[in-house]
This record gives structure tokens, sequence and C-alpha cells, in this order.
């Protein structure tokens, strides 16, 4: 008849039993010291790494930090060119998101980037800066999407703005700016000679929004619009 194993609590209940079982782990640890050595190097190793990687970020923010003010000064005085490419020796907001990517202020100024880049006309190098950023922010996240669908309806690439600025749309709601996105949405979709979806989009705004500032337009196209769908 075969031996039974005991359980946990008869283990712990039993002097006898809890020496067999130190027994044991004292022989594993014994026959298996190299390899425990090895995975306690390795946890060590990731340990190290995560902690070194998070103080490299943070120095790397303070530089960028610091860089970053004379380039979004320029960016507020609409000096574009200059908030791009930097002056007298500083570095400019093309430079600092390539040097400092990794760091919040570095994902900010892809963010400051994309839009000086999309008010240059420079759509495609706008779009993918405006890509590379990213925020939890509730307003500034957004306000990326819905400028990566201006962009691309800039160039007349309708579907891709139509998906842009849903993404602006449907990124946490509110009723002050999800209008604004939501009143792009529609146009999109009446340059895409959709106009099913752009009436359902104005009807978005009346019913869900009905004190937006948008309201009116929503209202006035949403009626121009019913009898080409039937409605």
């Amino acid at each position: 008849m075969a031996k039974k194993e005991k359980s946990g609590l008869e283990i712990i209940e039993s002097p006898e039993a809890l020496q067999q079982e130190f027994n044991k782990a004292e022989g594993f640890l014994k026959n298996n010291q190299k390899l425990l050595t090895i995975i306690g190097g390795g946890i060590l190793a990731v340990v190290l790494g995560v902690v070194g990687y998070n103080y490299y970020t943070k120095s790397q923010d303070e530089e960028a930090q610091a860089a970053m003010f004379n380039a979004v000064y320029a960016f507020e005085a609409d000096s574009l060119k200059q908030a791009l490419n930097g002056t007298g020796g500083n570095e400019g907001l093309l430079a600092i998101a390539d040097n400092y990517g990794a760091s919040k202020a570095g994902n900010l100024a892809n963010f400051y980037s994309g839009v000086a880049l999309v008010k240059q006309g420079k759509y495609d190098e706008g779009i993918e800066h405006l890509k590379s950023f990213s925020s939890n922010d509730l307003l500034v996240q957004a306000r990326a999407y819905a400028l990566i669908g201006d962009a691309y309806m800039e160039k007349k690439s309708v579907e891709d703005a139509i998906t842009y600025y849903k993404k602006a749309a449907d990124y946490q709601p509110n009723k002050t700016f999800t209008p604004v996105y939501l009143m792009k949405l529609a146009t999109a979709y009446e340059a895409a000679k959709n106009n099913k979806e752009a009436v359902s989009v104005y009807s978005q705004i009346i019913e869900k929004y009905p004190e937006s500032t948008e309201i009116g337009n929503a209202k006035k196209y949403k009626s121009k619009l019913e009898g080409t769908v039937g409605e």
C-alpha cells in the first residue's frame, strides 16, 4: 500500500512531519544551489534594470523640461520654425522629441511638434509626431486625435479622418469638447457621401448635448440632409 502524503495542515500540526519537510527543503537547496543562484541573479538583474531605467527616464525628463522652455515660448509666440528647429544653441521641439522621446517632456514635444507641423501644412510629418504622442489627459489626447483627423482631411484622406475623429469623440466624452469632435466627424461623413451616418452623428449631438454651442449647426445640417436619406 502506497504511503499517504500528509496534507499541509497535518504537516504544520505534526513536529515530526514538519522536520521531514525542512529536511526536504534543505536537500533541495543543497542540490540546486547553482540553479537558485542563477534565478536569484536574474531577478536581481530585472530589479536593477527597472530601477536604472526609472532613474534614466527621470534624468532625461529633467533635461527635456529645461530644453522645452525656449521651444514652447517660441511656439506660443507663433514662431513655429524657431519652435521646431531651435535657435541660439537651444534645441527645438523636433530634436527634443527625438532625443528625449522616453520622457514625459519628450512625449509632450511630439504633441507640440505635431501641432506646429500641421499648422505649417506639413501634414505627413505632423501626423507622425501626433501619433507618437500618448497621454491620459482628458483634453490633450482627444485634441491630438482630432488634429490627426484634420490633417487627414487636408490630405483628402477622408476615411482616415473619420477614424481619428471617432477616436477623439469616443475618448472620455464630455459636454464641452465631444460635440466639437462629433461635428467634425459628421462633416467628414458628408465629405465621404455617407449622409446616413452624418445624420446619425448630428442626432447624437442634438440628443446627448442639447446645451452645446454646436446644437444650432447640428440641427440645421441634419435638417438639410434628412431628405437625402429618406427620413
